[in-house]
């Protein structure tokens, strides 16, 4: 079974592998690795769904806390009717938390409502969590799909870090910009080091990518990676998928995993967290 589930609408509370091996940290440091994947609900670009092949890529990453997009919670057909993060919490023996930025009645003949969103996954506890609905402009055409940001404690080897999910709009910069504004919001009412890893759906240098590293460090950036790209999965040629940090957080690695599972090629990085006193920081 699964450590502990946990599962999100609108709030809840209190709660070897691929690449380089997790660099060592300093004894007064924690070491933590991350990942950013969105799962296209658990199809490959085919739209052939294989949710066990994604738990595979993440099992063999050594991922720790992955921040997981498109999660499909007994949705449609399109994914069996399934609850995606509790079956791969089960499967990975981990923690979790879901955030629905989409819940509707029951599809006919089901009982459960269908919901779509965002999922944290994690080998470590997850003090409590809430996902934060994002505002979305009303555009008369094409309106925007609801997004959010999800956001999660994580008490990892006694060192209480903030760990934030989300997946942009996909159609305008200037509504991920408003979201972005709304993110830095949220993230600034705490002090904790804090991790944001999202399907942006922007690339580096864009308005909004300028905006949120006002307070965030692009971890690729850092490491001189702008150009591991992560869509299309085939020949990829830009990079929307991102980790970012904030506070006393040093990057010591970082990794485009090569896979077919999804739509997107998922990213890892290995960081060091300095220690900080839980229970000062809100």
């Amino acid at each position: 079974m699964f450590k502990k589930l946990l599962s999100v609408c609108t709030a809840a509370v209190l709660a070897g592998g691929i690449g380089a091996a997790p660099a060592a940290a300093a004894p007064e440091d924690t070491d933590v690795r991350v990942m950013s994947f969105n799962i296209h609900h658990g199809a490959d670009p085919a739209d052939n769904l294989d949710l066990e092949r994604i738990a595979g890529v993440i099992e063999d990453s050594g991922a720790e806390i992955i921040g997981l997009q498109e999660v499909d919670n007994h949705w449609s057909s399109r994914s069996d009717f399934q609850d995606q993060a509790a079956i791969l919490a089960e499967r990975l023996d981990m923690h979790y938390v879901y955030g629905a930025n989409l819940d509707r009645a029951p599809a006919d003949g089901q009982t459960e409502r269908r919901q779509y969103g965002t999922a944290i996954l994690s080998e470590y506890p997850i003090l409590s969590s809430e996902n934060h609905l994002l505002t979305s402009i009303p555009y008369p055409e094409r309106p925007t799909e609801q997004r959010g940001l999800l956001e999660a404690v994580v008490n990892v080897k006694g060192n209480h870090i903030s760990f934030y999910n989300t997946h942009l709009d996909h159609q305008r910069s200037e509504q991920r910009q408003s979201q972005v504004k709304e993110i830095l919001a949220i993230a600034g009412e705490s002090q904790r080091p804090a991790v944001l890893v999202g399907d942006l759906n922007a690339v580096p240098g864009a308005p909004e990518m300028n905006d949120i590293l006002t307070q965030f460090t692009d971890v690729f950036a850092a490491l001189g990676q702008d150009e591991d790209f992560t869509y299309p999965v085939e020949n990829p040629n830009r990079r929307i998928d991102y980790i970012l940090t904030k506070g006393d957080i040093e990057a010591r690695f970082a990794e485009v995993i090569d896979t077919n599972s999804s739509d997107h090629l998922p990213v890892l990085a290995d960081l060091e967290i300095s220690k900080t006193p839980n229970g000062l920081n809100r």
